[in-house]
């Protein structure tokens, strides 16, 4: 029942528009748009609750959802012109590609704290300044793991020269090399605390979580192309609206069905107990942009530590790496369609 009443709201605020889906079909026809997020379990769950709830559609999109392991094959998607934007994924290495040259933008917020945690299965290392001299896995070195990992270690003071980064791959990947022990510690969902009973051999780094030890890191966001703002700047604003409405939604009790729903779909191998886990992360620490718009402060940490670990040279002003005029104009039309 709550699925048919969801999507009745969503019907009806079409109608308050002016639209019903067949009318939206009627008045225009649907424009398609590429989006390519960073592949994993909540995002991917994500990605089906937008596909289920008709969310793209309801501003006029027809969307090719993407789930991508490598950030990098995002950055070149779009600087390439094959993926119109990616709101849903790590953006730390578009500075430095921006410093070198690259016609890139951020234009809003997703995640605004990191959903991960460093756990370990050896007995010699128990805390963060145990992994000096020891291998952390992670993704691609600048990537989003790789600075995940290096700013908790900085921040705790843990010198990052002493510590061996290995690309492992995507964060499920890096999350199994920790449970077999191939790694000595690897970033695993923090969701799996609530769940440690099937993982006996493994334990959290103390000081390793990063949803609390890291509040100030922006875990994804939205990025697109200067091509994209200047010629379908109107599909980028329609995109951001859907996922505004994603993201209010699925902080409220009423998602709960509708998020295990799709999640089930995208990992029908998962426990209910997994999935419930990650439903009371999201619950407990509403994590997501509600309201798009990213401060300038937000951004230039990440910049920071960019400059920190030697990937870039120099923070760059706002202007030149992001456009939160397009999540503003998202914000109005989200209140125009519920107007």
């Amino acid at each position: 029942m709550q699925n048919i009443s969801r999507r009745h709201a969503i019907a009806s605020g079409l109608a308050v528009a002016g639209l019903g889906f067949s009318g939206l079909a009627r008045a225009q026809e649907l424009v398609p748009t590429t989006v390519a997020n960073a592949a994993g379990n909540v995002n991917i769950s994500l990605q089906q609750m937008l596909r289920d709830l008709n969310l793209y559609e309801k501003y006029g999109l027809k969307p090719n959802l993407m789930a991508v392991a490598d950030g990098s094959k995002i950055m070149g998607g779009l600087i390439g012109g094959d993926i119109d934007s990616s709101v849903m994924s790590g953006f730390g290495q578009i500075f430095p590609a921006v410093e070198k040259g690259a016609k890139l933008k951020m234009i809003g917020g997703c995640q605004m704290v990191p959903s991960l945690t460093l756990f370990t299965s050896k007995d010699n290392v128990r805390s963060l300044k145990d992994l000096e001299g020891k291998t952390i896995g992670t993704g691609a070195i600048g990537a989003l793991l790789h600075q995940l990992c290096v700013a908790i270690l900085v921040k705790n003071k843990v010198d990052v020269k002493k510590v061996n980064f290995v690309n492992i791959g995507a964060s499920g990947d890096v999350f199994r090399a920790a449970i077999m022990g191939t790694i000595d510690a690897g970033t695993g969902e923090t969701a799996v605390l609530e769940d440690m009973e099937l993982f006996p051999k493994l334990r959290m780094v103390e000081g390793g979580n990063m949803t609390t030890g890291l509040m100030e890191y922006t875990y994804q966001g939205a990025w697109t192309s200067d091509r994209m703002i200047q010629t379908k700047r109107d599909v980028l604003v329609r995109t951001l609206a859907a996922h505004a409405e994603l993201y209010r939604y699925i902080h409220t009790p009423a998602a709960k069905n509708d998020f295990l729903k799709a999640r089930a779909k995208m990992l029908p191998n998962s426990t209910e107990k997994e999935a419930v886990s990650q439903w009371d992360y999201i619950q407990h620490y509403k994590p997501y942009a509600v309201d798009l718009v990213l401060s300038d402060e937000r951004l230039n940490y990440i910049q920071r530590l960019n400059v920190e670990t030697q990937v870039q040279t120099a923070v760059m002003p706002a202007e030149r790496v992001a456009d939160m005029t397009i999540a503003r104009d998202a914000l109005a039309l989200v209140a125009k369609m519920k107007g």
